[in-house]
């Protein structure tokens, strides 16, 4: 049996091993972060928005999928229902201009907001507290 085959990266990792340059990392011997937990779908590009400190650069349609999941918390904190209710139909204008292709970024195709719904969420986390 001849030696076996060494493709170019694998020597250069098996070298860098061999120079301890993989020795003392930081995190070294530590679980990756978010191991075993069950992530969103895009939870690459919230780690890359986190990472570069992009929160103000994010493209509209993406802003407004990060808005409709964060609806339910943001709702909680207003004090009427007409309030929620405007803030859902705020949303449902960007959701139809979205659709249509005129929001920058990546093209989307979401659903209206229930407004209904929203409310009687919000209703329903008033009761609780």
């Amino acid at each position: 049996m001849g030696p076996a085959y060494e493709s170019a990266i694998d020597r250069q990792i098996r070298e860098a091993q061999e120079r301890g340059e993989f020795d003392n990392l930081p995190g070294a011997g530590k679980p990756l972060p978010g191991a075993g937990e069950v992530l969103p779908d895009d939870w690459w590009l919230r780690d890359l928005v986190r990472r570069e400190s992009l929160a103000g650069a994010l493209p509209a349609t993406l802003l407004l999928r990060r808005d409709i999941e964060d609806l339910s918390d943001k709702a909680a904190k207003k004090f009427s229902e007409a309030d929620v209710r405007k803030m859902v139909a705020e949303i449902n204008m960007r959701v139809v201009q979205a659709n249509r292709g005129l929001l920058a970024g990546p093209a989307v195709t979401l659903a209206l907001v229930d407004a209904d719904q929203v409310v009687r969420d919000w209703k329903a986390r008033r009761r609780a507290h």
